[in-house]
């Protein structure tokens, strides 16, 4: 019963530290394509480039965006970006490391 406690036990084990490093090959992919890191200045980007290289940027987020700035201007902040309608503060910390202004 022990050897198969023990076995049952290592198995986990090595389950959790194979998933760990899984995410993290995952998380470090997200910020980078083929060795480039993906970058978008939201000053100056279009509709297409702001869904295509935002993470959770779709069609109509990527429009608010582009419409918000030609009403109010320029970005001052990363941060601000969150005044866009339907951007919440979790979706601008998603993509935190992309953004240039």
């Amino acid at each position: 019963m022990t050897r198969i406690t023990n076995l049952i036990s290592s198995f986990l084990f090595a389950l959790i530290l194979f998933s760990s490093s899984i995410a993290h090959a995952k998380e470090e992919s997200v910020n980078k394509h083929d060795g480039i890191e993906v970058v978008v200045n939201i000053n100056e980007a279009g509709a297409e480039e702001l869904k295509t290289l935002l993470i959770g940027v779709g069609n109509s987020k990527a429009q608010a965006i582009v419409d918000y700035r030609k009403v109010n201007g320029k970005f001052a902040a990363v941060d601000d970006l969150s005044n866009v309608k339907g951007i919440g503060a979790k979706l601008v910390e998603k993509n935190r490391s992309r953004i240039i202004l």
